[in-house]
């Protein structure tokens, strides 16, 4: 058997699907990364006595590391492969953590989310990258599940760090978090690195669609797509803590509501998984924005407790799914010697309107001293996104290749 005939029997094989629960336990300890500081984000803001906008600001700058990091790192994976990559994004993630743990003013913690969002971002589209070249019909929910850890991981981490902040303190949360990281990553790289031995290329043979533009045009539009999005994504993923206690339901039912919501995105982006391998990306990723904007305008409407939980569990259900899509749709319509990198690109974007959006509602706040006009605004965010991909729908399309 040549290469080319053991790169095939790798597609859609059980060493693939092996592959992808590795990847969703790398995903769900990096993705730490993303979902410690809206839970920090009281405490810290106590401690260093911060208005909101500028407690917000760690959260930012670690978005901002992960949607850079993100171009870096799927750089890294095109030339180098996944394990280099995770490995890199180990050390920085941890060393993130520790350093965050020890630093004594709110400007040198907030510098130190830089390198935390790095290194979480070498668990998020490289390993989507990565799975896209190991499936051809499963595409979808192989990318779905591998980017299902980093909601698993919003599941898990937010009740389990607001009791170890609760009882401990967030500095000590904080550096037992850094050195669990790089322990607990170790095993997963190692068994990452033995299943590397040939990397197949999964394409259409035929060829795949690609618009009636040009790839950098196409590549800004998705950018754009994915900051509107995103924007409207952070409102009530960065804030819904800060809002319960606001309310006076306290921070602990907040954070139980972001657990529920992460834990509704996993069901999301398995499910939008498996509805991108039979419509395709960019109509999965519509049914998700559509969603999204119905939830937003719920949380402007209801702000009893029990109507909260109601809404952050469709809220989740409804957005988990949208980012995955991109994957999907870059790997479609892009060569895939190029996929690490474009998906970094687009994901950056989305990072940057993660970013963008905690910021802006932090401010709304401060000015209105309501979330109510920050939830408006995402909504208006989610509007523009929803058009960009009808827009991507509708368009005519002719064949390229993409090998």
């Amino acid at each position: 058997m040549d290469s080319r005939d053991r790169q095939l029997s790798e597609v859609d094989s059980p060493t693939a699907w092996r592959r992808v629960g590795l990847a969703v336990a790398v995903g769900t300890i990096g993705s730490i990364g993303m979902w410690s500081m809206p839970v920090a984000l009281p405490f810290v803001q106590a401690d260093f006595g911060l208005t909101r906008a500028d407690a917000s600001l760690p959260y930012t700058l670690a978005m901002m590391g992960f949607a850079v990091g993100g171009v870096a790192m799927g750089r890294l994976c095109d030339t180098f492969g996944v394990v280099v990559t995770i490995m890199l994004g180990c050390l920085a993630l941890s060393g993130g953590y520790v350093g965050a743990s020890i630093v004594p003013s709110p400007l040198t913690f907030a510098l130190m989310h830089l390198f935390i969002g790095v290194g979480a971002s070498a668990t998020f589209g490289p390993l989507m990258a990565d799975m896209s070249h190991w499936f051809l019909r499963h595409r979808g929910i192989a990318v779905g599940l591998a980017a299902s850890g980093n909601y698993i991981g919003g599941a898990l981490w937010p009740p389990l760090l607001q009791h170890a902040m609760t009882t401990g303190g967030w500095r000590q949360t904080y550096l037992s978090v850094g050195l669990f990281c790089a322990l607990a990553t170790l095993p997963f790289i190692i068994a990452l690195r033995r299943q590397a031995r040939t990397r197949p290329i999964a394409s259409m043979p035929e060829g795949a669609p690609n618009l009636q533009v040009s790839p950098n045009a196409l590549m800004v539009l998705l950018c754009i797509a994915g900051l509107a999005c995103c924007v409207a994504m952070a409102m009530p993923q960065v804030h819904i803590v800060a809002y319960c206690g606001d309310l006076g339901y306290g921070p602990a039912r907040g954070a139980e509501m972001l657990s529920m919501m992460l834990g509704f995105g996993i069901l999301s982006r398995v499910g939008s998984g498996v509805i991108a391998d039979r419509w395709g990306g960019p109509a999965t990723l519509l049914i998700g924005s559509v969603l999204q904007g119905i939830a937003l305008s719920l949380y402007v409407l209801f702000d009893g407790l029990v109507s909260l939980y109601v809404i952050s569990a469709m809220f989740g259900l409804f957005q988990g799914g949208i980012v995955p899509m991109y994957a999907i749709i870059v790997r479609r319509y892009f060569p895939a010697r190029e996929v690490g990198i474009r998906i970094g690109i687009v994901l950056m974007a989305t990072l940057f309107g993660m970013a963008l959006g905690g910021w802006m509602s932090g401010a709304i706040f401060d000015h209105t001293g309501s979330y109510r006009l920050a939830f408006l605004n995402g909504l208006i965010w989610n509007v523009i996104n929803a058009a960009i991909v009808l827009w991507l729908i509708l368009w005519p399309t002719r064949r390229l290749a993409t090998v």
